[in-house]
């Protein structure tokens, strides 16, 4: 069996996209993510995206993200770039559109089209509430409160932006361990669904470096509802301003983000990039 595949990434954030639009979501999934995210022994990436048809009214299509792990999430800003990228090379319908308007189990979003191949994305609102999060065992808004993990403790900020994420400041990303960290807060007791935890270091008021380990996908270079949480987490901490543009330093490049804090929305700028073309045997 031979499938057909485009190799994209936004900020390194690569991901093999298969065109599901006719054929369907494939019954095998999960596993084929696990199968061909495999870096060294296939195509490797932190998971296939299928691009579907679209769903609500006005819908150019619809993404479904399944990470590296075969399990299933609902939003990747990187992704949806990336998605909007694609559709604009390989559907006529939407070659000269300057915006886009894609499905996800996190709602419908609006990716406008920017010169030099970059998107901006509106991200929609987003919560610190613990119920939507979701947190167990916790209550309230969570703004700079506290958590052990691992017997260490840790001063967090959660953020749900269509998935959750949990943010912290270090004074320097560069130094940590996150192969021995990250998975203690994926598999925290207090996220029952998991978690993607963000840990940032403050550079000035607009700029900041961050490293992120995704549920699923283990440490990636680029996560764009991670950057959004974080730039987040950082407005309603009062360290950068919000209604400004922020901009990310990843390990894969950088995003830029703007928080609306009064109306709880975000949105994030950033580049998408087809690869490559190619074809699995399976």
């Amino acid at each position: 069996m031979k499938l057909q595949f485009t190799k994209m990434q936004g900020c390194a954030n690569d991901y093999i996209y298969v065109d599901c639009r006719s054929t369907g979501v494939p019954a095998d999934i999960a596993a084929l993510s696990v199968q061909l995210s495999a870096r060294r022994f296939s195509v490797g990436a932190d998971g296939i995206i299928c691009i579907c048809a679209g769903e609500t009214s006005g819908a150019d299509g619809k993404m479904r993200i399944f990470n590296a792990d075969g399990s299933e999430a609902k939003m990747c800003g990187n992704g949806v770039r990336c998605v909007a990228q694609w559709l604009r090379e390989h559907e006529p319908a939407c070659a000269d559109k300057p915006e886009l308007r894609i499905d996800t189990l996190s709602g419908c979003k609006v990716i406008r089209y920017l010169p030099h191949g970059r998107w901006q994305v509106e991200m929609g609102q987003y919560s610190l509430q613990a119920d939507v999060l979701p947190a167990a065992d916790l209550q309230g808004e969570l703004l700079n409160v506290p958590l052990v993990v691992d017997g260490h403790s840790w001063q967090v900020t959660c953020v749900n932006v269509g998935n959750p994420h949990c943010v912290t400041v270090v004074p320097d990303v560069d130094s940590l361990n996150l192969e021995q960290i990250g998975p203690h807060f994926e598999h925290h007791p207090c996220f029952p669904e998991g978690v993607n935890t963000e840990f940032v270091q403050q550079l000035d008021a607009t700029h900041l470096k961050m490293r992120v380990w995704e549920r699923g996908s283990g440490e990636t270079w680029a996560c764009g509802t991670g950057t959004c949480a974080t730039v987040i987490a950082m407005v309603e901490l009062g360290l950068c301003p919000a209604d400004t543009d922020v901009a990310v330093q990843l390990r894969g490049g950088e995003l830029t983000i703007r928080v609306d804090a009064a109306q709880k929305r975000v949105w994030m700028t950033g580049p998408a990039q087809t690869v490559y073309e190619g074809c699995a045997l399976l």
